[in-house]
Formats: C-alpha cells, sequence, structure tokens
C-alpha cells in the first residue's frame, strides 16, 4: 500500500483512518493503522478513540479494530448500493437462472469498476471478482460497458494514463481500444475475451437511470471460448428490465 499524503484537516486525518481498511486489511492494530494512514500514533489514537465512540469502527478483546456496524448502516443509504442491488436483484436472479453462470453487478468509481452484487453457480468458471471489489475499467465486461458511456474527457485522461495488462489477451493499446468502447456504444454490449484470467470470458450491458445516463452495468461470465452472440440478448434483456426497474420504483434515485 502506497503511504498516504498527510492530511491536513481534522476530517482529512479521520478519512485517512477510514481507508486504512480495505479488503485485504479488514482488521488491524493502531500501529499497522497509524502506519497506513501516515499519522502519528498519539494523533491516530485520538482519532481511532472517537470513529470507536461513534460505531464507525469496532475494537476487539485483542485491541485490534475493524470496521463498525455504524459505517454498514450508513452504506445501506447509498443509491449506487444497496439501493441498486434491491432494484436489480430480481432480474440478476432470472438472468442466473437461465443461464446458471457467474452474474454480477457493478457501477463506476472514479477508473474502476466497483461490483455491489454477483450470484455464482456452482459449476461456474472461477472469477476473481467479489462484491466490493474493484477492477480496472480497461479490463473486465462491466467495466468497458460502463467506461464506453463514461464523459469523452474522461475517457482521454483514462487511457493516456496507462493501461494494466492482466494476461495476453488484455487490450492495452489505446487505439484499439477506443475502437472497442465505440462498439459497445453502438452494439450496446461490451465483450472482455480472457483479459482478467485466460478461462473466462464476460459480457455486460450498461444500466441506465430514470434520465437515461448509463449509472451501472450487468454482466454474465462463461467459461471461455464462451458464445457471446448467443448470451447477448439474455444479457440485454436484463440490462432493460433493471434500467425500466430504477426508472419506475426509484425516479429520483438514479439519474
Amino acid at each position: 500500500m502506497t503511504p498516504p499524503t498527510p492530511a491536513r484537516n481534522a476530517a482529512g486525518r479521520l478519512l485517512s483512518v477510514l481507508a486504512a481498511f480495505d479488503r485485504a486489511a479488514p482488521a488491524l492494530t493502531l500501529s499497522e493503522i497509524g502506519r497506513r494512514a501516515g499519522l502519528p500514533l498519539p494523533t491516530a489514537h485520538r482519532l481511532l478513540s472517537e470513529l470507536t465512540g461513534w460505531g464507525a469502527l469496532e475494537r476487539d478483546a485483542d485491541g485490534v479494530y475493524h470496521v463498525g456496524l455504524r459505517l454498514f448502516e450508513l452504506g445501506t443509504l447509498a443509491p449506487r448500493g444497496p439501493v441498486l442491488r434491491e432494484a436489480a436483484l430480481p432480474y440478476l436472479e432470472d438472468l442466473y437462472e437461465a443461464t446458471r453462470e457467474n452474474v454480477q453487478l457493478a457501477v463506476r468509481e472514479g477508473g474502476d469498476a466497483v461490483y455491489v452484487e454477483r450470484l455464482a453457480g456452482r459449476s461456474s468458471v472461477g472469477v476473481r471478482t467479489q462484491v466490493g471489489a474493484h477492477w480496472p475499467l480497461h479490463a473486465t465486461g462491466v467495466g468497458l460497458a460502463l467506461l464506453a458511456h463514461a464523459p469523452a474527457d474522461f475517457q482521454n485522461d483514462y487511457l493516456a494514463a496507462g493501461l494494466t495488462a492482466f494476461t495476453p489477451w488484455t487490450v492495452t493499446d489505446p487505439d484499439r481500444l477506443r475502437r472497442m468502447l465505440a462498439e459497445v456504444r453502438r452494439a450496446g454490449l461490451a465483450v472482455s475475451d480472457r483479459q482478467i484470467t485466460p478461462d473466462a470470458v464476460s459480457v455486460a450491458a450498461p444500466v441506465r437511470g430514470a434520465a437515461g445516463a448509463v449509472v451501472a452495468a450487468v454482466s454474465i461470465v462463461v467459461r471461455a471460448p464462451g458464445n457471446p452472440a448467443a448470451l447477448g440478448p439474455a444479457v440485454l434483456l436484463a440490462a432493460r428490465s433493471i434500467s425500466r426497474a430504477l426508472a419506475a420504483d426509484r425516479p429520483g434515485a438514479f439519474t
């Protein structure tokens, strides 16, 4: 983990303590939090006391800190998390029942696709994604669907920043990726062919909010080589059904 820039104000220092926790480090000691947050131990201890008292963090009998239920409760109010999941879940389940393959739902957070739901089949191909995980936009099906509909300035900056390769099939050439994104916008479907793992293909489609803007993406992941053309209609149906549900049930939550 890259040491963060020291925070200059109280709010920034509190946030740096919370940001010390991640999926790879869900439980941390005082010294680990101080190091990861870039804070002196007395400052980290004081902030931890405040956060623990409020319920944002919890401290166990061994003195190890964990994310608290108060943050979970706040997280359930996020429209792009549980609220989106609630609207989408019936259609994700339909897609899973029809295919018995991995079904995923993600939103864009900066340059990453963040997974907010995943349904996995027992015999389906193994995937490296899980709920809450972040993956770069250019290498996943949902990420390509989201990147294709991101603002042009964001796309230009993203492509200029350099593209990480995960397998020999990961597309890292900006010009080729631009052509792929144009095809996603034309066809309404994104295909990630063995870009994250060499045995999986993902087919994704964008989910739109009430005002027509893309707010999420849904995908199905199958064992390579798969048959993207055959999977496309089912993925499109799920995406359109979720879009209609968002517009009808929560017109103000997703624009």
